[in-house]
């Protein structure tokens, strides 16, 4: 897919980079980025992780707090699918119970009638 002839242009290009900058500067991550960049060059002792420290500035977990939180879920997707499995099985259970209970009824109920 080609861009429309206004922004293959070098004037569409720059058109289009004006767009994106406004775009960031109204939605606040030129402000956060700067900020967060800004604490980055006044650290005494830099970080070993740009990237980590810069997640993490944003709110984000670190690496490590992200692969326990991802291990975590999955311990708990287990967990999880191997109770909806017996709630199931127990539901089942429930419902031959009920239904042999019902059929022992009838047959009860068809021996004490009159003939």
């Amino acid at each position: 897919p080609s861009l429309p002839p206004s922004l293959s242009t070098p004037m569409g290009s720059e058109l289009k980079k004006e767009a994106f900058m406004k775009f960031l500067e109204s939605s606040g991550a030129v402000d956060a980025l700067t900020k967060v960049l800004v604490a980055l060059y006044e650290e005494t002792e830099k970080p070993t992780s740009v990237l980590e420290y810069i997640q993490h500035s944003l709110g984000g977990p670190t690496t490590s707090e992200f692969e326990k939180l991802k291990l975590e879920k999955e311990e708990l997707q287990a967990r999880y699918d191997e109770l909806l499995a017996q709630h199931q099985k127990a539901c089942k259970e429930l419902e031959e119970l009920q239904g042999s209970s019902l059929q022992g009824d009838t047959v009860t109920q068809a021996s004490k009638s009159p003939s």
